[in-house]
């Protein structure tokens, strides 16, 4: 039985500002289809032209605020999943803790006094997601905020700890303090691999944490990306996912286990040396309202069975079914209860 506080996850809190576009919008803010980025100068006036349409949602969000949300509502235990970001004190940030709290999540947010809560433009073309961050008050998150004692207790209370490749951009010191923490502790330590750029332009930062990282997971883009900037010379995902199993680690408690998500295609589950294929439920195109939040998802999805101690066969099952919901509906949003058997 998953206990209160089993969970942990700690992330960059985003609300998402979500609506249908066209091509042309795309290419007025020189966005291009199923990329994650960083909102850069050009980009600012597009969350107002956003947040101006007919079909806008707002919903909360970031990466790991997503899968942490998305395994509560798998467990249905009250308060068996807590999570830690930084927001600002406005009007977002007021609908970000509504809505976490909403989701039985034991949210500890770091409040920024001069900066907006962060926000996320969702752009939807053809069912398939583009997303711009604009972190804001997410990039403001102090490790000082996790060593406060009523923090750093979520950390002791938490067996299974998952931090989005995302938060190496904003404080890879807090990132390192719980890993240290999980390792010394046998504790469960996971990851994503995230975005492409974050496997470029924040390798250092990412080889500091890798070591102590018991399951990472990621995609396929990402798994290639991962593997070329490492100069490895392959594009196969299923040998990427054996090397990336394969690198040091700081505690022999727990063997890496890498997850590799690949769409449509067969989930790659790399362990002991082995690579297993698992399928994916399949939905017709018509049933495709949008992929946003499907990888986040399909991770909330796994980590609700592994803090059950099931089969790596049961978690994978249970993330295919998780993201299969999702990618009905709008955004990383889910109905009331779920019927995993």
């Amino acid at each position: 039985m998953a206990s209160e506080g089993i969970l942990l996850g700690m992330g960059n809190p985003l609300l998402d500002i979500s609506a249908v576009v066209d091509d042309e919008f795309l290419q007025k803010y020189k966005i291009k289809l199923n990329d994650a980025i960083l909102a850069e100068e050009h980009h600012l006036p597009m969350y107002d032209e956003l947040a101006s349409r007919h079909n806008v949602e707002y919903i909360a969000g970031g990466a790991t605020q997503n899968s942490i949300r998305v395994a509560q509502w798998m467990l249905q235990i009250p308060g068996a999943t807590s999570y830690m970001g930084c927001i600002g004190k406005d009007k977002f940030g007021e609908e970000m803790k509504k809505n976490v709290k909403e989701a039985g999540v034991n949210a500890h947010y770091y409040e920024d006094e001069t900066a907006p809560t962060g926000t996320c433009a969702v752009c939807v073309v053809g069912g398939e997601r583009s997303l711009i961050a604009n972190l804001s008050a997410a990039n403001c998150y102090k490790s000082d905020h996790l060593k406060r004692p009523e923090n750093w207790k979520l950390v002791e209370k938490a067996q299974y700890i998952y931090i989005a490749g995302f938060f190496l951009t904003v404080s890879p010191e807090s990132i390192l303090l719980v890993a240290e923490h999980a390792a010394a502790n046998y504790k469960v330590f996971l990851m994503n691999l995230s975005a492409p750029f974050i496997c470029e332009f924040f390798r250092d930062a990412q080889d500091k944490v890798f070591p102590y990282v018991d399951y990472i997971f990621g995609n396929e883009t990402e798994a290639r990306t991962f593997s070329r900037v490492r100069g490895w010379e392959t594009d196969n995902v299923e040998e990427i996912a054996l090397k990336i199993s394969a690198l040091p680690k700081a505690s022999g408690t727990h063997k890496r286990i890498t997850v590799i998500t690949q769409g449509s295609d067969p989930v790659v589950v790399a362990e002991d040396g082995k690579v297993r294929l698992f399928p994916v439920i399949l939905l017709p195109k018509e049933k495709l309202v949008d992929t946003n939040g499907a990888g986040d998802a399909f991770v909330g999805g796994f980590l609700s069975q592994l803090v059950k101690q099931k089969s790596i066969d049961d978690c994978i099952r249970a993330g295919c079914y998780a993201a299969n919901v999702i990618i009905q509906r709008s955004g990383c949003t889910y109905p009331e209860k779920p019927d995993f058997k």
